[in-house]
C-alpha cells in the first residue's frame, strides 16, 4: 500500500495528513473551512484515496494560510506515497462536466513544478472560503507534489459548480496518473530513467 502521513506546523496552521493512494475513497476532512472541507471530500471519493485531514488555521484571519498550507502538506504526502514513481502512468487527464460547467484537468507526475489554471469565478466567495483560494491550494500542491498541472474551464457560470468540477475533475486525474500499469513492472516512466 502507498501510504503517507505528513505533519506541517508553522505559526499559521498546524497540519495533519494521512493518506493512502490505494484506497477506496474514506475520508475524514477537517479543515476549518467547511467549503474546503467539502472539495478535499470531493477530491478524495472521486480518486479513491482514503485521505485523513485535521487542520488547526489561522481563520480568524481568513481561510488563505489553512488552504495554500494544506495544499502544499497534501502535495508532500502525494510525494512520499509514491516514492520513486515506479511502475505509474504518470500522466493523467479527465474532462468532468457539472450541470452547465465542464472543467478539464491534466497532470504529469513527472517532477518539474507547473501550474496554468484557466477559469474565472463570478462569486468572490464560495461558501466560507473566497473563490481566489481555489487556485492557491492547487498552487500549493503543484510545489509540494513536483507536477505540472493544467486546469482549464472549458464553460461554465455558477462558481460552486466549477470548484467543484476543478476538484472532482483532480481527483480522476491523479487516480489515472497515480495507478500502477503492469506492463511498466516497476521501471520509471521516462527515458531518463529517473522522475
Amino acid at each position: 500500500m502507498r501510504t503517507s502521513q505528513i505533519k506541517r506546523k508553522t505559526n499559521e496552521t498546524d497540519i495533519d495528513i494521512k493518506l493512502n493512494i490505494d484506497g477506496s475513497g474514506k475520508r475524514n476532512i477537517d479543515t476549518g473551512v467547511g467549503f474546503f472541507d467539502h472539495m478535499l471530500d470531493l477530491f478524495a471519493k472521486h480518486g479513491l484515496f482514503d485521505l485523513d485531514v485535521s487542520c488547526k488555521g489561522d481563520t480568524y484571519i481568513d481561510a488563505h494560510h489553512t488552504v495554500e498550507d494544506i495544499g502544499i502538506a497534501l502535495g508532500e504526502a502525494f510525494k512520499e506515497a509514491l516514492g520513486n514513481k515506479g511502475g505509474i502512468n504518470r500522466y493523467g487527464s479527465f474532462y468532468l462536466p457539472m450541470d452547465e460547467t465542464l472543467a478539464l484537468v491534466a497532470v504529469d507526475l513527472g517532477g518539474r513544478v507547473y501550474l496554468h489554471f484557466e477559469g474565472e469565478f463570478k462569486s468572490p466567495m464560495l461558501g466560507n472560503m473566497a473563490s481566489e483560494l481555489v487556485k492557491e491550494f492547487f498552487f500549493g500542491f503543484v510545489r509540494g507534489s513536483n507536477m505540472n498541472l493544467h486546469l482549464k474551464l472549458i464553460h461554465g457560470e455558477n462558481s460552486h459548480h466549477i470548484a467543484e468540477a476543478f476538484f472532482k475533475g483532480f481527483g480522476r486525474a491523479m487516480d489515472i496518473a497515480t495507478a500502477i500499469d503492469p506492463r511498466l513492472a516497476g521501471s520509471i516512466p521516462s527515458t531518463k530513467g529517473v522522475i
